[in-house]
C-alpha cells in the first residue's frame, strides 16, 4: 500500500486494486483565513484527480474544497459516501458531477472491486462537523491503514476489532476559534490557549494509545493564515498558547514521551507500508530545515496567495442586503420550531456589525426566549459577537446555512461572553435551515431522553460510564484531578461533588463517592 500526502487532511492510497483520494484541499477556507501547510498547489493535481474512489470525510471547507473537486478530480470515481442522516454531501457532490457513489453503512465493511476492503464510520451528533464527521478504514493484502482525520469518535474498539492497523493518521492541531477570539486580556488568553494545546495533545496520544497502530502520522493540521490581520495566529514559536502546533513540533513532543514511531506526511510525501515496514520519502531533503524556517516558506506564501485574499475581500460585501430584515425573515421560523437548542441558548445573542473603519455601525439580536430577531435595546446579553458588516451581508447573500462552516472557524469575528460556553449556542447557528434545525432538535431529544445507568469507578469516585456531552466512555477519558473530573476527549470538565458542568451549561454528572474496596454499593 502506498500513502501519499497532499496536505492537511488529504492523502492519496493507491494500492493494486486501486486508489482513494481522500480531503483534497487547496483552495483557501473561511473566508480566505485558511491555508493549507505547507503549500501544495504546486502537487500534480491532474494525476492526482485520476482516481478511482474520492473520500470526502464531511463537508467542513478545509476537506470539502468543491472549486477544486470540480476542476481536478475525475467524476468517474466512485464516491466513498458516509452514512450521513441528511443529505447534504451526497448532494453537494452531485452539484459537483459526481454521479457513482458507494453507499456505506456505519462500522459495516465493504468489499470493492479486486479485495480492497473499506469501512466508514460516520459520526452524526450535531456538534460533529456540520451534521457529521467520519473515519475511513482501509485494508488491502493484509495491511490496514485508518484515516481518522478530525474525526473524535468516543472509542476506536470498531476498528481495532478488524485486525491490527498498520497506519493510524489523526489530528493533533487545532481546528477552532478559541480563545483566541474571545475579548480577554493577554495572559487570561495565553493560559486557556496552553490549557487547550495540552488537551488536543493528550487527547491524540490517547487515542494512540488505544488503537496501538504500527506507525502514527499526525495530519489534519494546522492551517496556516496567510492574512496580515490572521497572521499572529502562526505557531511560529514561543507562544505556549498557540494552539496551531505544526507537525514537526507534535513529533518532538511524541519523541520526548518515548515514542519513536511517529511518522511525517508532508505534501508530495510517499510512504510505502508492508506489514513489517514504513519507509518514507520526503520531496524536501531537509525537513528539520524546512520547519526551522517555517516563517520564510510562509511569507513567500503569503506573497503569492495576496491576490486572491484581496479579491476574496472585495467580493464579501453586499450592502443592498437588509440584513436586520433577512436575518428576521431566515431565523424567526427556525426559532419557532426550536424547542431544545432555543432552550439551550437560553437568552439573547447581542450580533455588533463593523464597518470599513472597524467601528460598531449597527447592533442586532436573536432572542432565543422570545422568538425574535431585532435590534439591540441596551439590555444585558450573555454571548455577543463582533464581525464585519460584509461578512453577514455575504452570508445572508449566499443563503449560508452554517455560519461555524464559514465565519466562526474563520476566526474574523471577537466573542465575548459571561459565564460558561454553550454548545448550543453554536449547534443553532451550524443548523440555519429546517432541515438541519429538526435533525438537531430530533437528536437533543433522544439524546435528552436516554439514561446511561452504568456506574464506572474512577480513583474514589462512582461515576456515570458516559460523559453527559457526546458519551464519550470516562472509564477510558475521564481523568481526576482535586475534585474536578476532565473528560479527556473535549476537555469538558465536572465538579464531582455536585456533579456540576463547569464547562459549559446545560449538562450534569452523576457521581458519588465509592465505598470502601470490600464493601457493598
Amino acid at each position: 500500500m502506498r500513502v501519499t500526502g497532499t496536505g492537511h487532511a488529504g492523502m492519496r492510497i493507491d494500492t493494486p486494486a486501486g486508489s482513494i483520494l481522500c480531503d483534497p484541499w487547496v483552495n483557501p477556507a473561511y473566508f480566505a483565513s485558511w491555508f493549507p501547510f505547507p503549500d501544495n498547489s504546486g502537487l500534480d493535481w491532474a494525476a492526482l484527480g485520476e482516481t478511482d474512489y474520492l473520500y470526502v470525510s464531511h463537508l467542513h471547507r478545509d476537506h470539502f474544497d468543491a472549486e477544486h473537486l470540480r476542476r481536478f478530480v475525475s467524476k468517474r470515481a466512485q464516491v466513498l459516501l458516509p452514512e450521513y442522516p441528511t443529505t447534504e454531501l451526497a448532494d453537494q457532490l452531485r452539484e459537483l458531477g459526481f454521479t457513482r457513489f458507494v453507499e456505506t453503512r456505519t462500522n459495516q465493511p465493504v468489499t470493492l472491486d479486486g479485495g480492497l476492503t473499506i469501512m466508514i464510520q460516520a459520526l452524526t451528533s450535531p456538534t460533529d462537523g456540520p451534521i457529521g464527521d467520519s473515519s475511513l478504514w482501509v485494508e488491502y493484502d493484509g495491511v490496514r491503514l485508518l484515516n481518522q482525520n478530525d474525526a473524535r469518535p468516543s472509542e476506536l474498539t470498531e476498528f481495532a476489532r478488524l485486525g491490527h492497523v498498520h497506519a493510524h493518521l489523526l489530528q493533533f492541531s487545532g481546528a477552532i476559534w478559541y480563545p483566541m477570539v474571545y475579548e480577554l486580556p493577554a495572559t487570561a488568553k495565553t493560559a486557556f490557549g496552553k490549557q487547550k494545546r495540552e488537551r488536543q495533545l493528550d487527547r491524540t496520544v490517547r487515542y494512540i494509545d488505544d488503537l496501538k497502530a504500527s506507525w502514527v502520522f499526525p495530519i489534519a493540521g494546522p492551517p496556516c493564515f496567510l492574512d496580515d490581520e490572521l497572521w499572529h495566529l502562526n505557531d511560529l514559536g514561543g507562544d505556549e498558547g498557540n494552539i496551531f502546533p505544526d507537525q514537526h513540533m507534535f513529533l518532538d513532543h511524541y519523541r520526548g514521551l518515548g515514542r519513536d514511531n511517529g511518522m511525517l506526511l508532508l505534501p508530495g510525501t510517499v510512504a510505502e507500508l508492508t506489514p513489517d515496514s514504513c519507509h518514507l520519502t520526503h520531496p524536501v531533503t531537509d525537513v528539520a530545515g524546512f520547519f526551522a524556517a517555517k516563517e520564510e516558506h510562509l511569507r513567500r506564501y503569503a506573497d503569492r496567495q495576496r491576490p486572491v485574499i484581496e479579491a476574496a475581500k472585495a467580493s464579501w460585501p453586499v450592502p443592498e442586503v437588509d440584513v436586520l430584515g433577512e436575518l428576521t425573515r431566515r431565523v424567526e421560523p427556525l426559532l419557532d420550531e426550536s424547542i431544545y437548542l432555543a432552550k439551550g441558548v437560553g437568552g439573547p445573542v447581542r450580533l455588533d456589525l463593523t464597518g470599513v473603519d472597524g467601528a460598531v455601525a449597527d447592533s442586532l439580536v436573536v432572542d432565543f426566549p422570545a422568538g425574535q430577531v431585532r435590534r439591540y435595546a441596551d439590555e444585558k446579553c450573555r454571548y455577543r459577537f463582533k464581525t464585519a458588516r460584509a461578512l453577514v451581508e455575504h452570508l445572508l447573500h449566499t443563503g449560508e446555512v452554517d455560519w461555524v462552516n464559514s465565519l466562526f472557524l474563520s476566526c474574523r469575528f471577537s466573542a465575548a461572553r459571561i459565564g460558561q460556553y454553550n454548545e448550543f449556542v453554536y449547534s443553532f447557528f451550524k443548523c440555519l435551515s429546517e432541515e438541519r434545525l429538526q435533525y438537531a432538535e430530533g437528536w437533543y431529544d433522544e439524546h435528552e431522553r436516554s439514561v446511561d445507568a452504568e456506574d464506572v469507578r474512577l480513583g474514589d469516585w462512582l461515576v456515570q460510564r458516559r460523559c453527559p456531552h457526546l458519551k464519550a466512555d470516562l472509564s477510558r477519558f475521564g481523568v481526576i484531578e482535586d475534585g474536578t473530573l476532565t473528560c479527556q476527549l473535549h476537555g469538558w470538565k465536572f465538579d464531582l461533588a455536585t456533579g456540576r458542568c463547569l464547562t459549559s451549561v446545560g449538562r450534569q454528572l452523576r457521581a458519588r463517592p465509592a465505598p470502601p474496596a470490600g464493601l457493598r454499593q
